[in-house]
């Protein structure tokens, strides 16, 4: 899959900033950073050193080279880095010059591919590292911190300690069958498997998917016509990305803009007013985007104007918010919400919520767009009930579930949790085939959930799984 004995090189850097580094690691690295870097370079030492280097006949720019020797390197090879502030066409002749000189352009996530198969990281650990890189939001990013930190390492090897602890037992009985000798009677046995897979379902169920994190979650602002629905997306958004106008109808398409919350991001959106009976086709047109746009949200804002007397039309759409989903998707959560508090004295302000309470069996959150009181509250709520859905309505607060200490949190790929869920399976198995005295097929199955762990991190895995891991990462990391 990988060639070991060559040397590389790659950019590093995202090709947008005007700061590039070009990494290249193996056993001609000082030889070759050599050739092309205008000052002495130690040949027994890590280091830092501020010079010129050469990118072409006649071109010098200042550059700074970080030098790692093997096997004190990300790689576990020699590895240098040569730092330089300069424009794309300039960082490519540099890599140019390089390949001319016998380096080979690295392939996607080969430095860390490196790293592994010379026993630096595991796996998992190189796998967190393109997730780190990826991340789209703060959820995701401590997740694979955790993996690249070796947390799930830790775990699974403390289960496998207990397994083989549980298995070698088992086995000892086998060996000493013709004996008066029981080295672990059979409940004893069934109660620490037990325990075991118990602990194996928690980690799985206490994890952190990324493919539940990875997609940024859409919130709708829902609400009858001038309910104030763009005026309050205007103030979440900081800008004005939606038309506001007392004239009812104004917001015909589903305008959307990236909030950024605490925790995380999510598409926010604003669509057409929603009414019981549409008008006319063009209000049925606006209606139908705007039913469509929210049965894809995972969070509706229903805004209700706190200002007016009558809430008739605003029960009546209600259900529409609410309606029924497609099939295989998850509930959708709804954020009541009181707009324009800033018309009403605070005396009737505080009478109307609870009427709405009474009359929607719902908390609503008082909002002015104009003054922007409760927006923030507002914003807390939506990353609130954001964690909620990508983490379930048990998940700790962030700080604690992404703490040193917790124990939840742990990151698992799709590899990781089939591995773990053919682990429980098999544990699973050996439980029964004891309690049918089938200690034979029991030891099978214990060995068979230990190796399917031991997959998680260690070497002995399918070059094909290894090319599908790296395949995925970006030239250079």
């Amino acid at each position: 899959m990988y060639e070991l004995n060559d040397t590389i090189v790659a950019v590093s850097s995202p090709t947008s900033g005007q700061r590039a580094i070009v990494r290249m690691t193996g056993p001609d690295t000082v030889d070759k950073v050599s050739q092309i870097f205008i000052s002495s370079i130690p040949r027994d030492r890590p280091c830092l050193i501020s010079g010129n280097v050469a990118v072409a006949a006649g071109l010098k720019i200042d550059a700074k080279l970080y030098l790692f020797l093997a096997p004190h390197s990300y790689t576990g090879e020699t590895l240098a880095e040569i730092h330089i502030h300069t424009n794309p066409r300039v960082t490519e002749a540099l890599v140019g010059g390089l390949l001319a000189k016998g380096l080979r352009m690295a392939g996607p996530g080969e430095f860390t591919a490196r790293s592994y198969l010379n026993g630096k990281i595991d796996l998992a650990q190189a796998e967190a590292v393109n997730e780190i890189i990826v991340s789209s939001n703060k959820f995701q990013l401590a997740a694979a911190e955790k993996l690249l930190a070796g947390r799930l390492a830790q775990t699974t090897a403390k289960v496998r300690a207990e397994i083989m602890d549980c298995l070698s037992l088992i086995e000892a009985g086998l060996d000493f069958s013709q004996e008066d000798i029981e080295f672990i009677t059979t409940c004893e046995a069934i109660e620490r498997l037990a325990e075991i897979k118990g602990r194996l379902e928690q980690l799985l169920s206490g994890s952190i998917s990324y493919e539940s994190v990875i997609d940024l979650p859409a919130v709708g602002i829902a609400g009858v016509p001038n309910a104030g629905k763009s005026s309050l997306l205007n103030k979440l958004l900081g800008r004005a990305r939606s038309i506001v106008s007392e004239q009812r109808k104004t917001t015909r398409d589903v305008l959307a803009g990236l909030l950024t919350l605490d925790h995380c991001q999510c598409v926010l959106f604003d669509c057409a007013g929603l009414m019981s009976e549409p008008n006319n086709i063009l209000d049925e047109l606006a209606q139908q985007a705007a039913i469509e746009a929210l049965q894809n949200s995972s969070v509706v804002v229903f805004c209700v104007d706190i200002s007016k007397a009558d809430w008739a039309e605003d029960i009546s759409i209600r259900e529409l918010i609410e309606g029924p989903r497609s099939a295989g998707t998850q509930a959708r959560v709804l954020i009541p919400v009181a707009s324009k508090s800033d018309l009403l004295s605070e005396d009737l302000l505080i009478k109307r919520i609870a009427e709405l309470k009474e009359l929607f069996g719902a908390e609503f959150i008082a909002t002015s767009a104009k003054t922007g009181a409760g927006v923030e509250l507002l914003r807390e709520t939506i990353d609130g009930k954001t964690i909620e859905l990508a983490l379930g309505p048990a998940a700790e607060p962030a700080a604690l579930l992404f703490s040193e200490t917790s124990g939840n949190g742990v990151a698992l790929t799709a590899r990781h949790k089939q591995a773990v869920t053919e682990a429980i399976e098999n544990i699973g198995e050996s439980i029964n085939e004891l309690k049918a005295d089938n200690d034979e097929v029991t030891a099978m199955m214990l060995r068979a959930a230990y190796q399917t762990l031991s997959n998680i991190e260690q070497q002995h895995i399918d070059e094909q799984i290894l090319e599908n891991i790296f395949k995925h990462f970006c030239i250079g990391k």
